[in-house]
């Protein structure tokens, strides 16, 4: 499994042969849209974790142009599948078997609503298990009970939580999140991409540090194979 980071929350995932790309933020973000044209970005399948701007940006035209599949909550899959998309609808708690793994959508305790106002659901996670190697990708959450189910079904290699704070968790947070997961090996993401989530990279590094954890922050266009 390889993942490769684009930015804020999105991440390109390769597993078994395909292509998955999580919240597609690319043209609006200023830390990226000169360094990814999103035309050669080839995927086959889109998750989106909520409806917000700055995850769901380049969803549409990231579908149609690789003809992919958004996975998301009902009422995400039914917004893009209304613009003709072809979509998979998921909703917390289930799971399913794709041609690249089994997918879980998990809890999430943020909003969610499209920049038109339409509603978007409730917020949620992934857990993708490729067969060797399983990944929670947390989405915009705060710090929830509910990460503790996950290692009871799961055992995760890496855990890509939210660090920026203001919207979602912050570093020490995101600590006891990877805690309760049970995963010492953290993929930091929604960070530095405005003022409200900056954050002071070493200073995250050593605290992740002191708990005898890892926390990767990985340049844009960088990648790690797990």
């Amino acid at each position: 499994m390889k993942i490769t980071f684009y930015g804020h929350n999105t991440l390109l995932i390769e597993v078994n042969g395909k292509n998955i790309l999580v919240d597609p933020f690319v043209t609006g973000n200023p830390l990226v849209k000169d360094k990814i044209n999103i035309e050669t970005i080839k995927v086959d399948y889109i998750l989106l974790t909520h409806a917000h701007q700055d995850h769901v940006l380049d969803a549409e035209v990231i579908a149609k142009n690789n003809n992919a599949t958004i996975v998301s909550n009902y009422e995400i899959a039914t917004y893009y599948q209304n613009l003709g998309i072809t979509v998979h609808p998921m909703n917390h708690g289930g799971k399913w078997t794709f041609d690249f793994g089994e997918v879980k959508y998990v809890n999430a305790i943020h909003t969610s609503s499209f920049a038109d106002g339409t509603y978007g659901g409730q917020p949620g996670g992934f857990v993708i298990d490729g067969g060797n190697k399983t990944i929670y990708i947390a989405g915009d959450t705060a710090l929830t009970m509910d990460m503790k189910l996950i290692p009871m079904a799961y055992n995760i290699d890496l855990a890509i939580l939210p660090i920026g704070d203001n919207f979602t968790m912050g570093i020490d947070d995101a600590i006891i999140a990877s805690d309760f997961v049970a995963c010492n090996e953290v993929l930091g993401v929604h960070y530095d991409t405005f003022g409200y989530i900056e954050i002071d990279h070493d200073r995250a590094k050593k605290k992740f540090s002191e708990k005898s954890k890892n926390l990767i922050l990985l340049e844009i266009t960088d990648s790690i194979e797990l």
